[in-house]
């Protein structure tokens, strides 16, 4: 069975050889048009002028119809796997469970980054900016009320590669009757959908709490409860340092893990200073980053 890391990156690099792909057939579609291709046929020398021109025009078009039919297909395919990306569907092992981590075969080491409560002006931009930097993909667990704010870094999110998680519409920690904990999933999903076309099916409670009826909510309507199994505890900004919050991630690093993060719900400055540090650790430790979707759907 391939390597559990492979399968994900050759995911990946089938978009981006793709996307490259289609960029060269259109370049080469308008050099085609702008000067006979050398590699055509020499028409007769026999031909008069205006034949031979038409020779090459009628070759010409063969070309570009050839290449609009790849152009075609491929613009299908990545429509595809798009539209896959957008509706992440949790395998059925997964559907109504709660997770902290996987483990994989061979305990292939792979991480997923999360990160809670936005997004935020302040924060979620510069999280962004370090993710593609140092090419990391990574799992928002977004606050309905935040995204209504916030519509285009919600757009940006999902722009950018990201996978996306509902955290509810208000992030309150009281206890949720049936209909309050529809509502605040519900809601939040209606949202998301509509700004980005991304359904989701991963859910994470605010603070982690599980029994005041939003977790039983998710599990009826199948969603993939994910928690974590490492807590950076950013979330106590006041109080921590920048190296511990780093070594609080590092400890409880584990193969198939989910680190927890916050770029939303106060000052996360420290998360902004540690992230870098944290990602460049982890890859030197071996780790390649997955989103939580991409862990749920690596086989065992």
């Amino acid at each position: 069975m391939a390597n559990p890391c492979q399968l994900v990156w050759q995911y990946r690099l089938s978009i981006s050889l793709t996307a490259a792909t289609l960029g060269f057939i259109a370049s080469l579609s308008v050099s085609v048009a702008r000067s006979v291709n050398p590699k055509l046929a020499i028409p007769s020398p026999n031909l008069n002028q205006q034949e031979r021109s038409t020779s090459q025009s009628l070759q010409i078009k063969g070309l570009l119809g050839e290449e609009q039919d790849i152009y075609e297909k491929m613009l299908v395919h990545l429509a595809e796997e798009e539209a896959k990306r957008l509706t992440f569907s949790v395998p059925v092992e997964f559907q109504g469970k709660t997770i902290h981590s996987r483990v994989l075969k061979d305990n292939a080491k792979v991480i997923a980054l999360t990160f809670d409560d936005g997004p935020s002006s302040q924060t979620t931009p510069q999280v962004l900016d370090i993710l593609k930097r140092e090419n990391v993909k990574a799992t928002f667990f977004v606050v309905g009320k935040t995204v209504k704010t916030h519509p285009q870094l919600m757009k940006q999110i999902v722009a950018e590669g990201h996978a996306i998680g509902n955290h509810t519409w208000n992030h309150h920690y009281h206890q949720y009757s049936p209909s309050a904990a529809a509502h605040e999933l519900e809601t939040t999903a209606t949202l998301i959908h509509q700004l980005t076309g991304v359904k989701t099916a991963l859910f994470r409670p605010p603070a982690g709490i599980l029994n005041n009826g939003l977790v039983s909510y998710a599990h009826q309507k199948k969603y993939a409860v994910i928690m974590w199994s490492a807590d950076t505890k950013d979330w106590q900004s006041h109080r921590i340092t920048v190296p511990k919050l780093i070594d609080n991630a590092l400890e409880d690093v584990q193969p198939g893990g989910i680190i927890l993060l916050h770029d939303g719900g106060g000052d996360r400055s420290k998360t902004v200073q540690a992230l870098p540090k944290l990602i460049t650790e982890l890859k030197q430790r071996g780790y390649q980053f997955v989103t939580v979707s991409e862990l749920l759907d690596i086989p065992d």
